[in-house]
């Protein structure tokens, strides 16, 4: 795979669309110069409704537009993945070593990345990864085909999707704060999120009905397919060179440290990223679907009851992502952090308690919706706390952040509901969550203190 464009092809892709980045970029200073009071007001059920306002971005739309393709196709070389690795060991521990295979790769690079989207052109750095995810997609696609049937070939194309995925997550996350005006960070938020947990609902599901249909290695098609539409939509993009010129080119050790010094100097920053890691670690339970579901919820069959214990959470988040008109406007954002961690902890801890099938899958709804309040105000403090030099960094801390906490808690609570049973597992990490959070609340008054720009 070619990783670098030649001046040739930089010249020439500039002059195809220049006119197009010229006026994306004219109309983004524009836009954002613009007062927020200067739209009607929303009133009635439409103060509720998702804030669309970033969509009238036009470099913005086309970014969130390749996050919609994308969303789905990813989820369905997730789900096949495992299902081949399954169908080739009868193993679920082989599935497990696979993801962490793809763990290791994704911290590395994700911090790294970071340090490079904070020095080159974030633009070239998405057009690159978007096709590096792109070509390993068809390489999946190629090894079904073929007939390999080699877990060792499926854990390296895993690890190389999970590193070009860590290069990737950084430098478009830290776009968005250049491609919308501050005010509108917490909804643009808030629309790539509902994109996500929509994928993480809809992707597993079709790809469950295509599978008897194609067949396991069309899916990876395509997802590769899907990822051509997302390189064209970041192709479209205006440049988004640093800044800061005295970073420019530089994205070495040097760098990454100097982004946890940020980090460590700015403790509104450390102090999101805890939150995030006091709910995901104490409080995701999903490692104990599987043993709920053969065991607390058996008489509602074990396959409805394990099906919509995973599509729960990422349900309710999509709730609360298309009733995001509300809370998107908020200024204090830190207490929005503090009372959505705290909402999950009581949420999951009513979900431990509960025996009957459709009041957990309720309570784990209602967690969801937390999750996306505390997504959404994370992801706008990160944003807005952070000068546009360090923002490649802190996304790449927040991808790890991110993706590391469940992992860890699939171990935490695999290990507890073991020892003392799936329920009373749930039930302490929830509590665990409530008390930490109005700990970290109590002890910390710079985070709840936090403020953002509001609607």
């Amino acid at each position: 795979m070619d990783t670098s464009k030649s001046s040739t092809e930089d010249s020439a892709g500039d002059s195809d669309s220049a006119g197009d980045r010229t006026d994306d970029a004219a109309a983004q200073r524009n836009e954002a110069s613009a007062s927020a009071s200067a739209g009607s007001p929303r009133h009635g059920w439409r103060r509720w409704a998702m804030d669309t306002r970033p969509l009238r971005r036009p470099a913005y739309r086309r970014l969130w537009s390749s996050t919609v393709v994308t969303a789905v196709g990813s989820q369905l070389t997730a789900v096949a993945v495992p299902k081949q690795i399954y169908d080739i060991t009868g193993s679920s521990a082989w599935v497990g070593y696979a993801s962490l295979a793809g763990f290791l790769p994704l911290v590395v690079f994700a911090l790294w990345g970071g340090a490079i989207a904070d020095s080159v052109d974030r633009r070239k750095l998405l057009l690159v990864t978007n096709t590096g995810i792109a070509v390993t997609s068809l390489l999946f696609w190629i090894q079904a085909v073929a007939g390999l049937d080699s877990v060792l070939v499926l854990m390296v194309l895993l690890a190389l999707q999970q590193a070009f995925f860590g290069l990737n997550s950084p430098a478009r996350n830290a776009s968005i704060a250049r491609l919308v005006p501050a005010d509108e960070l917490p909804a643009a938020n808030a629309l790539g999120s509902t994109v996500m947990q929509t994928g993480l609902v809809a992707g597993p599901l079709l790809a469950g009905a295509l599978i008897p249909v194609i067949g396991l290695a069309e899916l990876y098609l395509i997802d590769a397919l899907a990822l051509c539409l997302t390189v064209w939509a970041v192709y479209r993009l205006p440049a988004l060179p640093p800044l800061a010129t005295a970073a420019a080119g530089r994205a070495g050790m040097r760098e990454i440290v100097a982004g946890f010094r940020y980090i460590a100097l700015h403790k509104v920053l450390l102090l999101s990223f805890l939150a995030d890691i006091v709910a995901m670690v104490l409080g995701m339970p999903r490692a104990l679907f599987p043993q709920l579901a053969a065991q607390t919820y058996a008489p509602y069959g074990e396959g409805l009851a394990l099906g919509l214990l995973f599509a729960a959470i990422p349900i309710g988040a999509v709730a609360g992502g298309l009733m995001s008109g509300t809370f998107s406007r908020v200024r204090r954002h830190g207490l929005m952090v503090i009372a959505a961690v705290v909402a999950w902890g009581v949420a999951i801890t009513c979900f431990g308690l509960s025996a009957n099938l459709w009041v957990a899958v309720a309570f784990l709804a209602a967690a969801g919706v937390a999750d996306m309040v505390s997504m959404v105000f994370r992801g706008a403090i990160l944003l807005s706390a952070v000068t546009d030099e360090m923002r490649g960094r802190m996304q790449g801390v927040f991808t790890v952040v991110v993706a590391g906490g469940p992992r860890l808690a699939d171990v935490l609570h695999g290990t507890a509901g073991s020892a003392f049973g799936a329920r009373t597992a749930v039930v302490g990490g929830g509590l665990l969550v409530i008390v930490a959070a109005l700990a970290l609340a109590a002890a910390t008054p710079v985070l709840r203190r936090h403020e953002g720009t509001g609607g």
